[in-house]
């Protein structure tokens, strides 16, 4: 089974794979929420970063053990350790971030002092109304027009990656500080109120259907390589986090395939339209 899937460490699983693997103990888990701006979820504790949780996201705590929390992101089931503290209970978000990203100040006004800022599309608890700003559960305020409801929902995941143009490179990362080519899509799609896995080759196998070389590509129709996927933008153009521009950039569509293959990745494995 694919680690990312197995909500089990051999000490503990989730109460749902109970008579298909072997634990110590079986459980349904605690709900907690990312409480920090942004936590990384690791393959082990202390191990590489697979993708990166946003503040408010819901995590499934199975079992926490020095100083990491074993369990799995409640949206896209993504199996991994976060660090304890960065989880908390927490009241039900009420909102999102709306915009690449948001300052959080100490006061309901834009020369206070800004304590922390959040990246589109994590999730806060507003508490109060402060006139220009939204107080938060917890402390700070967010200005207003930063924020949206939880019904949100962006009607172009296109204009979603589109936002984070320029934004660098940052192989498991899902912020406006740094993203990757595969969370830039699942972010985008999120936004736009559909079901989408973290890493590549689970877009691949998951989203769409495939459309053949001779159908022109559109706008939102997703390009697959092994270990990569771009976004169509038009006709000619693609937008994907890249490491070869290290940043969220457009390309030309025949170039980029050219240029990957050149570099050793392979060809287009396949093309999809949702």
């Amino acid at each position: 089974m694919d680690r990312r899937d197995l909500a089990s460490n051999g000490r503990v699983a989730h109460s749902a794979l109970e008579g298909q693997v072997q634990a110590d103990r079986f459980t349904d888990g605690d709900l907690m929420r990312v409480a920090t701006g942004h936590s990384d979820l690791c393959r082990a504790p202390g191990g590489a970063r697979d993708k990166q949780m946003l503040r408010g996201q819901g995590f499934c705590v199975l079992e926490t053990r020095d100083g990491w929390a074993f369990g799995f992101d409640v949206v896209d089931d993504y199996v991994g350790y976060l660090r304890a503290d960065d989880l908390a209970e927490a009241p039900w978000p009420t909102h999102r971030v709306g915009l690449r990203s948001c300052h959080i100040y100490a006061e309901p006004d834009f020369k206070s002092p800004d304590i922390g800022w959040l990246s589109f599309f994590s999730a806060v608890t507003v508490s109060g109304d402060a006139g220009r700003f939204l107080a938060l559960e917890g402390g700070g305020f967010i200005a207003r027009p930063h924020l949206v409801g939880l019904d949100w929902r962006a009607d172009d995941p296109v204009s979603v990656a589109e936002m984070f143009l320029g934004t660098p490179y940052l192989w498991g990362g899902d912020t406006a500080l740094g993203i990757d080519c595969s969370g830039l899509v699942q972010l985008a799609f999120h936004a736009a109120g559909r079901a989408c896995r973290r890493d590549s080759d689970q877009q691949e196998a998951g989203l769409g259907e495939v459309i053949g070389d001779n159908v022109a590509l559109g706008r939102g129709d997703l390009l697959f390589w092994k270990g990569h996927v771009a976004m169509v933008v038009d006709e000619t153009r693609m937008i994907h986090a890249n490491a070869h521009h290290m940043a969220v950039a457009y390309e030309d569509i025949e170039e980029g395939i050219d240029r990957i293959a050149a570099q050793g990745d392979g060809p287009v494995t396949s093309r999809r339209r949702l």
